[in-house]
């Protein structure tokens, strides 16, 4: 039997002002590439360099992923207002109605609570409305072969390296062009902006169809949303985040900045908290016996809240490493969930 191979189903390189044509295969970094490919992964050299052949630089996608100048600090209500509001909200009653069945098959199975899947497919997407339109190949080309100058671009090509493997490994299992696919600029693919490596990971064929789809169906998504929070340490039952205040006294001498930017676990104990002048009432009702992180959300120039999150809440910083998008999914869901029981 041949091996398998990439399929090309003649679709025509992208065209417009934001994609130049670059001979990709006459990059000394993308050959290499092209060898690993080939020695690891079974393709072959002619069928890869049809692929680079065709695909195109998209300067939008470096120039989107230069860090922005400075300015305001983080603003949290801000923030928020942007994914909690009645168009989302509305959204997501429409989604949890139609896809409910689903939803609690997901819960039943994977633990993960329906009003959070519904806070992450919300936040990424609108519930499917805005899955990206730039074609993966080309935007996870470009950021692995000619990423911004920053102090982190070595990694951050490493990582997109890994994700072109991916593109490729999964439009050859999933037997489609890997031209195919559209997506963000960063080239998250589909409802709940997966990408490529998680697809292949953590995608779960939820519809039962035999095949993983995110980018055409809402029930492979909750599936494999789930599946994800999951396996990235999602405790079934737990709660996920608690209230909290800090001492702001001179006698406290502030020991609780200690907690703050100690990573995304939750690493401390009540005890250790309180005696750094920590105070959730909250969660001394509700998990006592719990680890916890502290969580700052920022408010400009006014006060910033602060939270205890819980291994639950880390598991959404998983999917994206900021407090601010895991609030944001917490409280969109839980937003939705209120307004389906207030009908």
């Amino acid at each position: 039997m041949p091996p398998p191979r990439l399929v090309d189903s003649g679709i025509a390189p992208a065209t417009g002002d934001d994609n130049e044509f670059t001979n990709f295969g006459q990059w000394k970094t993308v050959s290499a590439f092209i060898d690993q490919m080939v020695a690891r992964n079974g393709f072959t050299r002619a069928e890869l360099e049809a692929v680079f052949n065709k695909t195109r630089l998209v300067d939008s996608a470096i120039q989107l992923m230069k860090p922005g100048p400075p300015g305001k600090p983080k603003n949290w209500v801000a923030y928020r207002a942007r994914f909690v509001e009645p168009i989302r909200i509305k959204a997501g009653v429409k989604f949890w109605d139609t896809y409910s069945d689903a939803l609690a098959r997901a819960e039943a199975q994977y633990g993960v609570p329906a009003e959070i899947i519904v806070g992450i497919i919300g936040v990424e997407t609108v519930y499917g409305r805005n899955t990206g339109n730039f074609r993966v190949m080309d935007a996870i080309t470009t950021l692995a072969f000619d990423y911004p100058n920053t102090p982190t671009r070595d990694a951050r090509m490493a990582f997109f390296r890994k994700e072109l493997e991916n593109t490729l490994l999964f439009a050859r299992e999933s037997n489609i062009d890997p031209f195919s696919l559209l997506g963000s600029y960063a080239g998250a693919i589909g409802w709940p902006q997966f990408m490529p490596s998680s697809i292949r990971q953590y995608g779960v064929d939820f519809d039962g169809n035999g095949k993983i789809d995110l980018r055409n169906s809402p029930i492979d998504a909750i599936g494999s949303v789930a599946h994800y929070l999951q396996v990235h340490g999602w405790k079934t039952g737990e709660p996920i985040v608690f209230p909290a205040t800090v001492a702001t006294d001179t006698s406290s001498e502030n020991r609780w900045q200690a907690f703050i930017g100690q990573g995304l676990e939750a690493k401390f104990s009540l005890d250790e908290l309180t005696a750094a002048g920590v105070m959730s009432k909250a969660a001394l009702a509700g998990g006592s016996n719990m680890r916890f992180g502290l969580v700052d959300l920022q408010n400009g120039n006014a006060p910033t809240e602060h939270w205890l999150g819980t291994d639950n809440f880390f598991a959404i910083t998983k999917y994206n490493r900021s407090f601010f998008y895991a609030m944001s999914v917490i409280d969109l869901g839980r937003s939705v969930s209120a307004a389906r029981a207030g009908r």
